[in-house]
């Protein structure tokens, strides 16, 4: 029987080095001292920004904490997913979570502040003093919401609101995920299994298509028992989301929700649009799925099951780096080189441990190497995760040397596009170097779901948001039938004539968590659409388009994403982005085709 090690059973190479950070716990201490400091000396500040020396000076203050706690905070809570049963650094991680919530609070009034500043005053102590030029960008942001921020009494009356918000999406997630209760089926085996969320997609990917349907029925059987219950939340949700686009003079809740990122309506509206175009691909995909399935009628539980066996060709760690390091040459010698220095310098904790946080990802703090955290185990997916999770490391790491602390973060919309560029990148050279007939197709099988997953059906919940928040900002109830008849619509949409549209799929959108987090889903699909672009100039244009693709990886947060993607080469105000990316989808499916027969 194989047993999970503990952490002290694991060689030092394979775990990341958080001294870098701070070389022991006396230095986090220190630091976090200095921080409550810092936070008194705020309070000075407050009614005072009201001459070009204060304002520099608070801003400054305000980034200086930000420094120190992106330490303090990533320190402790990276040494918890180290061992989460670990009490020592569940403390220091509290401790960093309450200083945090305090800056927040103490820094609150810095905005509200500034914006009550004449905005004809405001430019001219930027012109003033030389040191706030460097906060232009960042001011000039702030003046765009002045025209949405209310007086200082309807704000505080809006805050106050802000908790009656957050519970409809509280109610959502205990409904969800503390009460719903699915019932016992049988898998493969005939063993008596819980159905549960966490285990439906492994239901789902059974080679036994009775196991499947039993599953499928058994899911969404269970949420049309509460389908109102859903469906008042949902509702609940999208008229929050209304009061406050109205409350804060938008025209839409859509167009309030894109505000923060400078993304005109438009761009939401291309996205769905262009893909509409382009469903036919989505339909010939699910023929192909069909045929090679071997089935008469391919129903919504078939959606899922692998139509390649997982490739079951181990790696070992020091095997997949050399093949990400060859696979990313393509991206130049200095991005290869900074790969390299991450891999020798102990930038990756490697293995799983006991009580180690599960899954992948990539963090840090400003002025200190990110860190990656892995649970590799030898699989061709643990291989590409490295490369995702490098990307986003990269990102961060050029970000972080080429801007100050206030630019150095970069948004969600474009956090997605260096980690998937590698994917793509290193997938197109297995393709190229693969010899393997079954290695070439789960290739080609796992890159084809990923845009059926990623560019599709995000694209198709989009548009599910889209049509019921316009239906409510036009005065309709957004009833049970009403949000159960519009997502059957769109599966039939997007699916087409070769797929039968079950029944049971007209539940699937109370499932969806994402939708409590409104328009947030179509970012899934711009970022999985501009790194498939710039992967593709960077094959075909070699250097020019990595220099193009570096200044993008160096601009943090210094102007709005669509201007920084502009960088790289992709203008997500027009077709084209999409429609390559899409074009590279055509191109893997005729490949798969061609190999599968």
């Amino acid at each position: 029987m194989k047993v999970l090690r503990n952490r002290s059973e694991i060689d030092e190479k394979y775990k990341w080095r958080l001294e870098d950070i701070y070389e022991n716990e006396e230095l986090w201490e220190e630091d976090f001292q200095r921080v409550k400091k810092m936070l008194a000396e705020v309070a000075g500040f407050k009614g005072r920004i009201n001459t070009a020396e204060n304002l520099y000076k608070i801003l400054d203050l305000n980034d200086r904490i930000g420094i120190s706690l992106g330490k303090i905070f990533s320190y402790a809570r990276m040494r918890r997913d180290e061992d989460n049963t670990n009490a020592r650094y569940q403390g220091l991680t509290d401790r960093a979570m309450m200083l945090s919530i305090e800056a927040m609070s103490a820094t609150s009034f810095i905005a509200p502040e500034i914006l009550s500043i004449d905005e004809q005053k405001l430019r001219a102590m930027i012109c003033e003093k030389e040191e706030l030029k460097i906060y232009r960008q960042y001011l000039e942001n702030l003046l765009r919401f002045k025209p949405h921020v209310l007086s200082p009494e309807e704000e505080k009356i809006l805050a106050e609101t802000e908790i009656l918000g957050e519970s409809i999406s509280d109610i959502y997630t205990m409904l969800n995920d503390a009460d719903l209760r699915f019932p016992v089926i049988k898998d493969e085996e005939g063993n008596e299994v819980e159905l549960t969320h966490g285990n439906y997609i492994s239901f789902m990917q059974s080679k036994d298509r009775s196991v499947r349907k039993v599953a499928f029925d058994g899911m969404y059987d269970t949420y049309k028992k509460y389908i109102n219950t859903f469906a008042s939340t949902m509702s609940g949700n999208v008229k929050k989301d209304i009061f406050y686009a109205n409350t804060r003079k938008y025209n839409s809740s859509l167009e309030a929700s894109l505000f923060d990122d400078n993304v005109d309506v438009s761009v939401y509206n291309n996205l769905i649009e262009t893909v509409h175009g382009r469903l036919g691909a989505l339909h010939r995909y699910v023929a192909v799925k069909k045929r090679l399935l071997g089935l008469d009628e391919m129903h919504m539980y078939d959606l899922y099951v692998p139509l390649i066996k997982e490739y079951d060709k181990q790696f070992k760690y020091e095997e997949a780096i050399d093949l990400v390091l060859e696979g990313l040459k393509p991206l130049g010698d200095e991005y290869v080189n900074l790969l390299k220095q991450g891999f020798s310098s102990r930038w990756i904790d490697v293995y799983e441990n006991r009580g180690k946080t599960s899954g992948a990802y990539s963090w840090g703090a400003y002025g200190v190497h990110p860190y990656v955290l892995l649970n590799f185990q030898g699989k061709l997916n643990d291989v590409f995760t490295i490369a995702h999770e490098m990307g986003h490391s990269l990102h961060t790491y050029y970000s972080n040397a080429a801007q100050p602390y206030v630019y150095s973060g970069y948004k969600i919309i474009l956090a997605e596009v260096a980690s998937t560029c590698n994917e793509a990148i290193l997938m197109d050279y297995l393709l190229k170097n693969s010899v393997d007939k079954k290695e070439r197709l789960y290739l080609l099988n796992h890159f084809l779901e990923e845009f059926r997953t990623t560019v599709f059906r995000q694209v198709m919940f989009a548009e599910f948001e889209k049509i019921i928040h316009e239906m409510a900002e036009g005065g309709e109830a957004l009833t049970a039938e009403v949000l159960n008849q519009k997502y059957y619509e769109l599966n039939r949409l997007y699916y087409g004539n070769e797929m039968v549209i079950d029944e049971g799929i007209s539940y699937e959108w109370a499932r969806i968590p994402h939708f409590y987090r409104s328009f947030y889903v179509y970012k899934y699909a711009t970022g999985f659409s501009s790194a498939i672009a710039i992967s593709q100039m960077i094959m075909n244009e070699g250097q020019t388009a990595v220099e193009r693709y570096k200044e993008f990886l160096k601009s943090g947060s210094s102007d709005y994403p669509l201007n920084i993607l502009r960088k790289a080469g992709v203008d997500l105000t027009v077709p084209k982005p999409i429609d390559d990316a899409l074009d590279v989808f055509e191109k893997l499916l005729d490949e798969f085709e061609k190999e599968s027969l």
